[in-house]
């Protein structure tokens, strides 16, 4: 590799750890101040699931259309427009909030809508990347993310503590989100599958539909969706269970939140090296039991101290299902688009009914115990990780 090469990998590398480290930013900035949302519009648990619906909807409608948006116009292009977008959404939020839940719904959904086709368009660069670096990174621009929430989640709660408005907070992280990675993404480098006349005429439409019949890419797909309730149980309601259920503070409420964050990055930082040395699937099964001993502690603890070592064994297994899953949707390069934002659509899925679910048990039994329905599926993920094995890696016993 020339030493030009070599510089402009390193950029591009970069790059993409920037727009991996801004989601979280912009993520956690917002979850961070669910709470105090919540009580300006006076809503119930299962209202406010309903409300955060309005995310996993917009998602859910940029997903299956992201692959070809990322194959037509390149994931540059996309992640760029995505950011813009994702902050004129959550200044929406900021602002809308203070006249009613309509303003909030709508601004949610382009939220959503903006994550979406960015997560997509950002793990097929990182997946580009990590074949020329030629070694697991894929987790560590995750932990990148994780990095940027944790941020944000402490900026949050440094917000709350210093009594700043929500919308003084937002409005000024959309503006640092969206400067940030509209610059960064000038390093990202070309994709390997360029647009085409195929693309163009219906071919790229005709592609996706084939890849939603894959057994594999579907298996992955419902994988990645058990990890993403895992993490997004986590994200959205861990500081209202800590609120609520165990009479903390907001701002020990949010510390909590940033504690489960914070053991996700650690896990994605360190996780490459127990991938590359045992492989995917025993690692991910592993994961997956010391999330559902942390999930068990922070809901059966009923002290402060113990929902803070529950929350860390909760962030610490969910880190590495969602990245492996979209590394192991890439594994073939020519097919990464499609089959990413097959396994995304999938995935995003546990944001469409994991907000109403949790809500909804959260009316009946308390959010806390409501909580329990993330074992179900984190059981289900041990059943699958043998679908996120390399093709070209040999079945062990």
């Amino acid at each position: 590799m020339s030493t030009a090469v070599a510089t402009d990998l390193r950029a591009s590398t970069r790059s993409v750890y920037v727009t991996f480290t801004f989601l979280g930013v912009a993520m956690a900035s917002f979850a961070a101040r669910i709470p105090q949302i919540r009580d300006e519009l006076g809503l119930s648990p299962s209202r406010l699931g309903l409300v955060l619906l309005a995310i996993a909807v917009g998602s859910i409608t940029a997903l299956p259309l992201a692959g070809q948006i990322v194959a037509r116009f390149g994931s540059r292009r996309t992640v760029g427009v995505m950011a813009v977008l994702l902050g004129v959404a959550l200044t929406g939020v900021a602002i809308g909030y203070q006249f009613g839940v309509l303003p909030v719904v709508v601004a949610l959904y382009l939220y959503g809508f903006a994550t979406g086709a960015w997560d997509v368009a950002m793990n097929v660069q990182g997946a580009i990347v990590e074949r020329r670096i030629g070694r697991s990174i894929m987790p560590r621009f995750h932990a990148g993310y994780s990095v940027g929430t944790v941020a944000g989640a402490l900026a949050g709660a440094g917000a709350v503590a210093l009594g700043l408005s929500v919308t003084a907070h937002v409005i000024v992280c959309c503006v640092l989100v969206t400067v940030a990675v509209v610059a960064a993404v000038r390093w990202y480098v070309a994709d390997e599958a360029e647009p085409s006349a195929d693309t163009e005429s219906g071919g790229g439409l005709r592609r996706t539909l084939e890849t939603w019949r894959e057994p594999r890419t579907l298996l992955i797909g419902v994988f990645v969706l058990a990890f993403a309730f895992t993490e997004g149980a986590g994200i959205d309601w861990i500081s209202v269970a800590m609120i609520d259920d165990y009479g903390t503070s907001a701002a020990v409420g949010t510390l909590v939140f940033a504690v489960f964050l914070a053991a996700m990055t650690i896990g994605r930082w360190y996780g490459p090296a127990l991938l590359d040395r045992y492989g995917r699937v025993p690692v991910l099964r592993a994961l997956a039991v010391t999330s559902l001993v942390g999930l068990v502690l922070f809901v059966f603890g009923w002290a402060t101290p113990v929902a803070f070592a529950g929350a860390l064994l909760w962030g610490l297994g969910a880190s590495l299902g969602f990245p492996v899953g979209m590394s192991a949707a890439a594994d073939e390069p020519a097919k990464a688009p499609a089959r990413v934002g097959v396994v995304a659509s999938i995935g995003y899925c546990a944001f469409l009914g994991g907000p109403p679910l949790i809500g909804l048990l959260g009316d009946h039994v308390t959010v806390l115990k409501g909580l329990l329905a993330v074992a179900v599926l984190v059981v289900l993920s041990i059943a699958l990780s043998p679908a996120l094995r390399p093709p070209a890696e040999p079945e062990t016993a």
